[in-house]
């Protein structure tokens, strides 16, 4: 039972929900906790502060002022036909009249692994909204499961995100809660509500706990690799291999490494869509339901302060996504994203800018698959707030969020709690950023590696091509001993792009030969068009722009070409004359589109890694930042 002020004796009496004449929260402090709480006391969102124990009136509160107004409030047919209807769903017009309308949109399904916690959260949620004087209202939306669709999730995004717009947009909504951790949910969900720009706030699935085999401790994909390699190699027993199964996802929530999931979910906080700590709260914590019910409050204060996406991704805020990326040693998957999000928000971001924000940003946070820890060591370290409170010197501080308050004013208190997981400055995993781009005859409009998941010994390498066509080619031919494969060759996918894949598959980390694992050889240069799990390691140079499928030069290559790899020089050439690429890709013939359907739409649409995959008619370019909301007949 919430309690209201009566208007008339000013006495606090008991009612089951705030009415909408008396509405107001108490001011929050960025963390999302009661005003006059020391940050630094509740560490962050994980306290246990009740924002909104009373209601005071609101001048600026008028109800005239709110989106939804237009499908509920005039005296007219067809909102009686709106009003009818939600009292056909059982809503009181005290319920649902006059507040701000809070969508949660749900990418829960029963398919989609990450995300088991999620009706439990959706609930905690709608208290949060109906605490603070809103009206929540679930809607879910596509589930995409990075585990289970085929073939890839990464061909799902866009779609995604056409259907978060959509559904902002038709729908009687004035702000939106965001509900992804999954890897593609990230970026789906904020594409979509960037391009209808509503107030809107991004709860995080949370890492899962760490995995368990006897004693050791398990990273979700980093050390699905490393066992699987050792299993190749014949050093592993199948009995073994299935306890590694029943141990290494031990909860609800994402990778619990600092894979693609963990990545997004830090950059996400560090862009100002989340509560501050809100990216590493371990998906079963206790804090994590306490921040579902803080990110419903917020959404209704967002609405009533009018802020929006547009208020707050600046070139500033996606400078220092990329800061945060680098020093975190995030997937390379990140950048594709970022891309993506910044075409959607108007904001010129070019690959160019993540090399050169690496190359003076230390990676410092100390988790696999670059280091040693695990997401939920992470949190206890302080998460990202104390990661960026290291950084603060390299960060635009000033830079809003949806907290109401600065990305400066949301870090002044944190502390870094444990320095082995988050190192000192002067002690890094390595000096630059984790990811570097380069270009060359084969990537001329670039391509990416992950510096700090690669043998040192490779950074600069030249070999022989083994070139296969396919994904399919790749896995008949990688083991077969007459291949003739050594470890310095230099292994080349193509055909595993946006249009090649199609949807770019995270294929990139190609398998070490099983002769060669047999030898005890664990890395290899390995190039594609592809993509890679963030859990993933090796010396992968990843994303080529143009793919091959576009009739980039990784189209011409042929086995026995020789191709030289110089990262430190941001250099990948193919070391064949000119003159015979051309030849070659004269004679080349493009892959048949596809010829129907959604398929069909991304092979005309989709753009190449280097400008972020996103469809081209879906960019914001420097167009208006959102549509006009629909006619109302």
């Amino acid at each position: 039972m919430a309690k209201r002020v009566s208007g008339q004796t000013g006495n606090v009496e008991s009612h089951p929900l705030p009415r909408r004449d008396v509405l107001v929260s108490v001011q929050s402090d960025p963390s999302g906790g009661e005003s006059g709480l020391c940050r630094s006391c509740h560490g962050g969102v994980s306290d246990d502060s009740f924002l909104g124990n009373g209601y005071v009136m609101s001048a600026d509160r008028d109800p005239a002022r709110l989106r939804s107004q237009r499908w509920f409030a005039p005296d007219d047919l067809r909102s009686f036909g709106h009003r009818s209807r939600l009292r056909q769903m059982g809503y009181t017009a005290e319920e649902a009249e006059g507040r701000p309308v809070i969508a949660i949109l749900n990418s829960w399904s029963d398919l989609s692994q990450c995300h088991t916690h999620f009706p439990q959260r959706v609930e905690e949620v709608k208290r949060g909204v109906w605490q603070a004087g809103g009206f929540p209202l679930e809607i879910p939306v596509l589930a995409v499961s990075e585990m289970f669709m085929k073939p890839t999730a990464m061909l799902y995004r866009n779609l995604l995100a056409m259907e978060v717009e959509e559904v902002l947009r038709s729908h009687p909504v004035d702000g939106a809660v965001l509900m992804g951790g999954c890897d593609k949910t990230v970026p789906g969900l904020l594409m979509g509500a960037i391009s209808v720009d509503l107030p809107a706030v991004f709860l995080p699935a949370g890492p899962m706990l760490a995995g368990r085999y006897r004693d050791e401790r398990l990273g979700s994909g980093t050390d699905v690799w490393k066992y699987w390699a050792q299993r190749q190699a014949g050093c592993l027993e199948a009995c073994v291999w299935r306890q590694l199964e029943e141990g290494i996802a031990r909860s609800a929530g994402t990778c619990m490494t600092m894979g693609t999931a963990s990545t997004l979910a830090s950059i996400t906080e560090t862009l100002g869509m989340t509560l501050p700590g809100a990216a590493t709260i371990p998906a079963v914590h206790s804090a994590h339901s306490r921040m579902a019910s803080r990110c419903g409050r917020r959404a209704v204060e967002m609405v009533w302060e009018d802020l929006r996406p547009s208020k707050i991704l600046t070139a500033g805020a996606f400078d220092n996504a990329i800061v945060a990326d680098m020093a975190i040693a995030g997937s390379t998957n990140a950048i594709v994203h970022l891309l993506a999000l910044a075409g959607r928000a108007g904001v010129s971001l070019s690959l160019d800018r993540f090399d050169q924000l690496s190359r003076s940003t230390p990676t410092f946070v100390n988790l696999r698959p670059a280091g040693e820890y695990l997401m939920e060591d992470l949190h206890d370290a302080g998460g990202i707030p104390a990661v960026l409170s290291r950084i603060r010197h390299l960060l635009n501080l000033d830079c809003q969020t949806v907290t109401g308050h600065s990305l400066g004013e949301n870090i002044a208190n944190a502390e870094v709690i444990n320095p082995k997981v988050i190192l000192p400055l002067d002690t890094p995993l390595s000096p630059t950023g984790g990811t570097f781009v380069l270009h060359g005859t084969l990537a001329p409009d670039g391509c990416v590696i992950k510096l700090t998941a690669a043998d040192p010994k490779l950074l600069k390498h030249t070999g022989r091509a083994v070139v296969f066509d396919s994904y399919p080619d790749m896995k008949a031919r990688i083991d077969d001993p007459a291949s003739g494969i050594t470890a310095e060759d230099i292994l080349v996918l193509r055909n595993a792009g946006p249009l090649g894949g199609p949807g770019m598959p995270e294929w990139g980390m190609l398998p070490i030969p099983k002769p060669l694992l047999e030898q005890g050889v664990r890395d290899m240069v390995r190039i594609s068009d592809a993509r890679m799990s963030g859990t993933s390691y090796g010396t992968c140079v990843l994303h080529v722009a143009p793919e091959s499928a576009a009739g980039g030069p990784l189209a011409a290559i042929q086995t026995g070409d020789m191709v030289a790899l110089d990262v430190e020089a941001r250099r990948l050439d193919l070391l064949v004359d000119e003159a015979e690429i051309a030849r070659r890709l004269a004679e080349w013939q493009p892959p048949a589109a596809p010829a129907r359907g959604y398929r069909r739409l991304n092979a005309e649409q989709v753009t190449q890694a280097n400008l972020g995959c996103d469809y081209r008619f879906l960019e914001r370019g420097a167009g208006p930042a959102a549509e006009e909301d629909p006619a109302i007949f």
